[in-house]
């Protein structure tokens, strides 16, 4: 898993590396500076943000630990941006296997980067109107090392990646004791009704929570499978993919955000709580849609 994972790591660190030493991470702050105003985030987390989009979750982590340091950060800014990394990152990879279950590209994307940056926008309202979580974050690395010169840096990353592999090494080793110890049955009987308060069919629901527990790319897997099968009628499959594209892994990426300093009530409470509010809504809209705009825009009809 780390191997692929540094085949992408590695140029994102030697790409952020170079535009610092060219002076262009602050001409793309300054771009990215009024939308991430909205959020209360500097501008810098705005190329964090793109970069975990287009490559997974860990660029964006990389991305983060260069830039991060010297910023000043709270734990509520590291919160909302560790929230938009989770509902939105490695779009490409994951919008494809979205895709290939039936769900349209046109609504799935847009749906993803939106609901991110809502929920990002709403989590800087309560943290700043409650006063919450201002003191200031704790990372747990620190990436920067650039003023010692190149050697220093290399170091620096090394070290960084050897913490990352570390970190993976843990939530893979947890994931594991979760099973042995029945956890993750138990959050899957904890997590059905849940699907079924917000509309999802039952026929949907277990493959529903094993993407939510275990990642999109497994759950859609698994989606695909049924779909093939004709045992999940279209419509559950576009719910059953448009929560799995707001609550995936629900456990091992919310403690990797967590090692960035945010909160678990924002990237664990905070994001189930939200899905659970839009994939609501969406079923009550999309339950009141023909059967014909259903599969022109959002969804390609079985064949």
């Amino acid at each position: 898993m780390s191997l692929v994972l540094f085949r992408i790591m590695i140029p994102v660190i030697i790409a952020v590396k170079v535009l610092d030493e060219l002076g262009l991470v602050s001409y793309i702050a300054a771009a990215f500076r009024p939308l991430m105003g909205l959020l209360g985030l500097p501008g810098e987390m705005g190329l964090v943000w793109a970069t975990a989009v287009v490559t997974n979750m860990y660029g964006g982590i990389v991305t983060f630990a260069a830039i991060a340091p010297g910023l000043g950060m709270s734990t509520a800014q590291i919160t909302v941006v560790a929230s938009l990394i989770l509902i939105a990152h490695s779009m490409p990879v994951e919008t494809t296997i979205a895709r290939k279950t039936g769900v349209r590209l046109r609504f799935m994307i847009p749906f993803r980067l939106i609901c991110a940056f809502v929920l990002g926008m709403l989590l800087n309202l309560i943290f700043s109107m409650g006063n919450l979580l201002q003191g200031p974050g704790r990372i747990m690395w620190n990436a920067s090392g650039g003023d010692g010169g190149p050697a220093a840096w290399g170091l620096s990353q090394l070290k960084n990646l050897l913490t990352i592999f570390l970190i993976v090494l843990t939530l893979i080793v947890l994931m594991k004791v979760l099973d042995r110890l029945g956890i993750t049955r138990f959050m899957n009987r904890l997590l059905a009704p849940v699907l079924t308060s917000m509309g999802i069919g039952t026929e949907a629901s277990t493959v529903t929570i094993l993407g939510m527990i275990l990642g999109i790319s497994y759950g859609g897997g698994l989606i695909i499978r049924d779909v093939r099968s004709g045992r999940i009628s279209p419509r559950d499959v576009f719910f059953s993919m448009a929560l799995m594209g707001l609550s995936h892994a629900i456990i091992e990426d919310s403690l990797l955000m967590m090692s960035l300093g945010a909160s678990i009530f924002g990237v664990l409470l905070g994001r189930v709580l939200f899905s659970w509010l839009v994939i609501f809504l969406l079923v009550q809209a999309v339950g009141r849609m023909k059967d014909e705009t259903f599969y022109r825009f959002l969804f390609r009809r079985p064949r």
